[in-house]
């Protein structure tokens, strides 16, 4: 665990250590998350990072089991039931007998299981005894609850915070009050059934006596509970919790298409993606979201709620429309200054703790991001034509009509024709595209770029929301709009080439910096000119040769920056480690210019790294490091793990290998010359559509090319395959 918190820039969080024993076991509900050691315990000392947490607040700090006062033994452990449930498997260590028999190791079997349900943790401890001989046991449970706010946790120092009250404790019931800064009662309630033998403000304990072959039960249930959000129906039990989560998990997937592989591990990587994807999703009154990562961004962000949506968009669009209706609803209206906003931007992120709703920090509703804004757009675009929702659309478009205004008057406020950012906030983000640490946009020179900066991707992203746009605008009549933004676009088109490419190198600049220089930098940034389509056709291969080339590509993946660039370290954040949804999105790109073979390289990468990593989860970044024969590829520290944008990659990947599109309202399906990687033979895709307008496809790999064979298709699909 690490020793002292030092940060930089004070949004990220440093480590000292990653070792594998060190990674949590991570749960997550709604507004409610986990991190437990491999024993199932919670052991944050300072300043470690596990704990049960609601609204990014931690209510239990501390949580141990213990048998006649000791530690005992791991044996395993597992999260099971798709993401909701976490079982952890002990035994008995040697116990001395004192006036008992003495225990030998592995008697008593423990079995912890953990679920996440309604803002409590439910626990289910189960003992069984396989000794000969009668067994008298001590099982104790230690707790404790800070009420840290999640920003402190990740190294933040208060100058003062709220106050502790004076516990409350039952026959089978502790609960910890906390009445915070923001005037809001927060209690952690920890209920024991059956009633413990002994129980107070930091302990209870049951002093049991198994009979061999016994089985013992016992139930702990930890409530997060805020004055601001009562309870609207009585709390569960374990068992019954279980039931509803699995129910509710069950009705998320239902509607959704299916993918299956002959590879079972591309099948493992596929369930993964899914269950993280579903477990990460909190339902809120405008319709699912994807929380953007598990533990530090376990909340709404704009920009990771957009870019997951649009990688699952073909599998499920719930999603998709979920998470426009809560953009269009919390777009900004109005100037602040503190928090960035400005009439029309869509928001960076939003937070409900209590250092939120103090002010203390910018992000109770936080709009400093450059691209959430042309992202909304593209999203909106892509989600009509996949749905044919226009219903949906005609209620959005006002926000869609304010969003393009933000990107003309604030967006541009120079009126060069290219969209800049500059902090307005004290405390807000510095850089404010995707790569957003300090240190993200500089000159080859290494010396940081000023603002207002115009970022390479953010120019790819308004290109392609005012060419979608345009296509949706024509087919609502908006012929006007539509011929405006085709102009636009294709003004922006000629300035970007203008602008940004770097014959030298042959790359696109990563951004222009306040005095219009070219920050002239090969990075990863450049890829997403391909993805939208700007990238002039004349320059998309010598870009592709360069992503794929032995400075970009680790044999993992493309690194942010090119290996031999200033500030390049394979260890960073931003600067030169490995992102799987950057390199999804550029895989889409490299499809969209016909370069399938780099393509196949990229999936085959991305599946390789998922082998090494735990539950084949793909982790929000790794390390950038070359790939070495043996070994894998290298964890980032301090990493999301689940993350959303990372867990929907796969399905951009497998997307672009098969040049997948579909256009509901001509129901049409088209494949765009397919291609399969080596190690997935054939791929069954069911459902691919909409309920009445889906078809289900078998596709085989050949050697260059993809046989397809319709299973099924409802009345009117049409399925186009083009090379």
């Amino acid at each position: 665990m690490p020793q002292k918190i030092q940060i930089g820039d004070k949004w990220y969080v440093a480590a000292t250590s990653a070792r594998a024993e060190d990674q949590p076991q991570v749960l997550k509900n709604d507004q409610t998350f986990a991190m437990f050691d491999r024993f199932g315990d919670i052991q944050a000392l300072a300043p470690g990072q596990e704990g049960l947490y609601n609204n990014d607040t931690r209510y239990l700090s501390y949580q141990e089991l213990t048998l006649n006062g000791g530690r005992p033994l791991f044996l395993g452990s597992s999260v099971e039931e798709a993401n909701s449930l976490l079982v952890i498997d002990l035994m008995n260590p040697d116990m001395a007998g004192g006036n008992e028999e003495a225990l030998p190791k592995g008697t008593l079997h423990i079995i912890r299981a953990k679920l996440l349900w309604q803002d409590a943790c439910h626990e289910h401890i189960r003992l069984t005894h396989h000794g000969r001989e009668p067994a008298t046991v001590r099982l104790s449970m230690g707790y404790e609850g800070d009420f840290v706010d999640l920003f402190e946790v990740r190294g933040m120092t208060r100058a003062q915070a709220g106050q502790r009250l004076a516990p409350e404790v039952g026959p089978a019931e502790v609960v910890l009050p906390y009445r915070g800064l923001d005037g809001r009662l927060r209690r952690t309630c920890i209920r024991f059934e059956p009633s413990p033998d002994l129980i107070d403000a930091r302990h209870a304990a049951f002093d049991l006596r198994l009979e061999p072959g016994q089985e013992v039960h016992l139930y702990c249930t930890v409530r997060c509970e805020c004055e601001a959000q009562p309870r609207t129906v009585p709390p569960l039990g374990f068992t019954a919790a279980l039931g509803a989560s699995t129910a509710a998990r069950n009705a998320r997937l239902q509607g959704r298409c299916t993918i299956e592989t002959s590879n079972p591990l591309v099948n493992l990587w596929l369930d993964r993606s899914v269950a993280d994807l579903s477990m990460l999703t909190t339902v809120l009154p405008t319709g699912p979201y994807p929380y953007a990562g598990v533990p530090w961004y376990s909340t709404t962000f704009g920009r990771d709620g957009i870019l997951t949506a649009l990688q699952y968009l073909w599998v499920d669009p719930s999603l998709a429309r979920g998470v426009l209706a809560f953009l269009a609803q919390t777009q900004a209206t109005g100037l602040d200054p503190q928090t960035d906003a400005e009439p029309g931007k869509i928001l960076h992120e939003a937070r409900r703790s209590e250092m939120a709703l103090t002010g203390e920090i910018p992000f109770g509703r936080y709009y400093g991001t450059v691209d959430a804004t042309p992202l909304f757009l593209v999203l909106a675009a892509a989600y009509w034509r996949r749905t044919a929702d226009t219903e949906l659309i005609r209620q959005l478009w006002p926000n869609i009509l304010q969003a393009l205004q933000w990107i003309e008057r604030y967006g541009d406020a120079d009126g060069d024709g290219f969209v800049e950012y500059a902090r307005r906030s004290a405390d807000g983000l510095l850089q404010q595209g995707w790569k957003d640490s300090q240190d993200s946009v500089f000159h080859r020179d290494g010396k940081l770029a000023l603002a207002p900066i115009a970022l390479c991707e953010v120019q790819a992203y308004v290109y392609q929301a005012k060419c979608a746009v345009g296509e949706m605008a024509a087919a609502l009549g908006e012929h006007a709009l539509a011929a405006s933004l085709s102009r636009q676009a294709q003004t922006l088109q000629a300035a970007f080439q203008e602008a940004f490419w770097c014959d030298g190198p042959g790359t696109y600049a990563i951004a222009l910096d306040g005095d219009k220089r070219r920050c002239e930098v090969a990075t990863s940034n450049a890829g997403h000119a391909l993805w939208s389509g700007i990238a002039a056709p004349s320059h998309a291969a010598r870009l592709v040769e360069g992503l794929m080339g032995k400075q970009f590509f680790s044999g993992w993946g493309i690194r942010t920056v090119a290996r031999g660039e200033p500030r390049y370290n394979p260890m960073s954040y931003h600067n030169g480690s490995i992102w799987p949804h950057d390199n999804a999105l550029i895989a889409l790109g490299m499809a969209r210019y016909g370069h399938c073979d780099e393509v196949l390289r990229l999936m085959s990468a991305m599946f390789d790294a998922s082998l090494h990593f735990e539950h084949h989860r793909l982790p929000e970044l790794f390390c950038g490091f070359a790939r070495r024969t043996g070994a894998g590829p290298i964890l980032y520290p301090v990493a999301c793990s689940p993350q959303a944008w990372a867990a929907a990659s796969v399905f951009a990947l497998l997307q672009a290998c098969l040049g997948l599109e579909f256009h509901a309202g001509r129901a049409e399906i088209k494949l765009q010359s397919p291609r399969l990687p080596e190690f997935i033979d054939w791929i069954r895709i069911r459902q691919l559509g909409l309920p009445g307008h889906s078809a289900d496809l078998h596709l085989q790999r050949y050697q260059r090319n993809v046989g397809i064979n319709v299973l099924r298709k409802d009345p009117g699909v049409q399925v186009a395959v083009t090379e």
